[in-house]
């Protein structure tokens, strides 16, 4: 050991080297050798260059038996620290696969304990970088202790600062919750799964055969559970997105989203709009479309691209604003509103309210679907959902109704009744309580079934109801609607009411906290 200042500076050089480099440059190998990148390299990737500040690289735990003594790597499996992303400050945890797995122990789970604790206290994203195995089995009851409190922090951020879970390896267990706790989960195809149970457990409880990627896989969570927002081929692509992610979300929820100049003009009409959308309420289109031409320079991120395609949910801009657009599929299922369709939009909601983004919603919705299943799995507890979160949320609220806006559907969507702050329509609306055949087939049901032509009769009346009740300016001379807009000046419409709405204040009744539908 040296004794003078520059010895030690250089011994320090040393402990920081040797903890940078890792287990060994096998391990490294092992680790690419998967297609995986290290957790440095993964940080570096995610954070602007030369920017990272590592917390406790020096950690090692201090657990014994089991031959763990004779093993106590420097970081203890995790690295932690901040950097920013564009500039703006951005914590961050990555388990290091190549030391005991990336398994966590009570070191591991204090280190990250303390860089949540950080991000909070400084008001400033998280992300986790995943690819661990779980709790460290030869540390016991302290490493699952050192989940909860990972998911107690969780929770006290959540709504807070931006929490963002990036899967780049297996998650199994209790593990698994604390992604579910976060805002975002991404997911790369192949290298990383997430279940609570794996498959040889399936297996032998209930005998199914099934591969790790079969029961949690990108696909699987992207498609089919919804538990992953998004999901890519490589960990290049994947963290290039969270970074663009980041740049639409504000530090935290006492600030706004970034703006960003735009050359995308303010005024620029839409005159394509009136060919995309038909005029016929039965034709579908691609709503997706719809919302590219609308937006600063076509540019929009969906959030659960793949899942319950029925309805999209998706930050864009509009003249530099940040906002949040939630809107009717008629391409996919009629547009029509599910429990899926429910839960995914309720969630959107929430969080763009959370983080002080202003809600555009777009209707083009014939109902909530029908059917026993739907109605034995809870439709009536998810639609509330999502109706929950609309009349709970103040940010500024702007819904646009395209076409058909029936039923209960319709007051769900940022209906006028529910708190939307202006409520704009196409001259192509059709709103009501029911689509104008149903309508006529239970308001003239005994004139009909009396006509010497039936057909003839419900022809003329579906007719009539429509003439009455579901011409395009009904809610509009009964104050429902504020105006009846141009299509191609949709664009400017829009970004002329948020402009006015920006300083919007809203106040709800002191509680501690509501009790939503579950």
């Amino acid at each position: 050991m040296t004794t003078n200042l520059t010895g030690k500076v250089a011994e320090l050089r040393e402990l920081r080297e040797l903890a940078r480099r890792g287990p060994s440059d096998r391990a490294t190998e092992a680790q690419h050798a998967k297609g995986k990148l290290t957790a440095r390299e993964r940080i570096a990737l995610l954070l602007d260059e030369e920017s990272f500040r590592e917390v406790e690289q020096l950690r090692r735990h201090r657990a014994s038996g089991f031959g763990l003594e004779a093993k106590k790597p420097y970081t203890d499996g995790v690295i932690t620290g901040w950097g920013t992303v564009e500039g703006r400050t951005v914590f961050v945890y990555a388990h290091d696969f190549r030391i005991f797995g990336g398994a966590l122990g009570e070191a591991h789970a204090t280190k990250i304990h303390k860089i949540m604790d950080m991000a909070i206290a400084a008001g400033a994203p998280l992300v986790s970088l995943n690819d661990g195995a779980g709790a460290r089995i030869q540390e016991g009851v302290s490493a699952l202790a050192g989940y909860g409190g990972i998911f107690q922090r969780n929770t006290k951020a959540s709504g807070v600062i931006p929490q963002i879970s990036v899967m780049l390896g297996p998650c199994a267990g209790g593990a698994a919750y604390s992604p579910a706790l976060t805002d975002f989960v991404f997911m790369v195809r192949e290298t990383s799964q997430m279940f609570i149970t794996g498959p040889d457990v399936v297996r032998a409880v209930t005998g199914e055969e099934i591969t790790q990627n079969g029961l949690g896989g990108a696909d699987v969570h992207a498609e089919t559970s919804g538990v992953a927002h998004f999901a890519y081929d490589d960990e290049e692509t994947c963290i290039s997105e969270v970074r663009y992610l980041i740049s639409m979300l504000p530090s935290n929820n006492r600030e706004n989203p970034p703006v960003h100049g735009s050359s995308d003009p303010a005024d620029r009409r839409s005159e394509v709009l009136l060919d995309l959308v038909p005029a016929d309420g039965n034709r579908p289109y691609d709503m997706l479309k719809v919302i590219e031409e609308l937006v600063d320079e076509g540019d929009v991120l969906e959030i659960h691209e793949r899942w319950a395609r029925n309805i999209i949910c998706a930050l864009a801009r509009l003249d530099g604003q940040v906002v949040g657009i939630v809107a009717n599929q008629p391409g996919h299922l009629a547009g029509v509103l599910d429990i899926h369709a429910s839960e995914k939009a309720a969630r959107f909601v929430q969080l763009c309210d959370a983080f002080n983004i202003p809600i555009i919603t777009l209707l083009d919705v014939p109902g909530f679907l029908p059917g026993v299943d739907q109605e034995h799995g809870g439709i009536i507890r998810h639609g509330a959902k999502l109706l929950y979160a609309y009349c709970n949320a103040t940010v500024p609220r702007i819904s646009l109704i395209l076409r058909k806006a029936y039923g209960g559907a319709y007051i769900v969507m940022d209906s006028q009744s529910i708190g939307a702050d202006l409520t704009y329509a196409w001259p192509t609306n059709e709103i009501a309580v029911m689509g104008a055949e149903g309508a006529a087939n239970v308001i003239f049901r005994k004139q009909i079934a009396d006509a010497e032509d039936p057909e003839a009769m419900r022809a003329r009346m579906v007719k009539e109801y429509k003439a009455e009740l579901m011409h395009p300016y009904y809610a509009a001379e009964r104050g429902l609607v504020d105006d009846v807009i141009d299509p191609a000046e949709t664009r400017s419409t829009l970004i002329s009411a948020l402009a006015m709405l920006r300083n919007k204040h809203a106040d709800l009744p002191q509680r501690k906290h509501g009790n939503p539908p579950m």
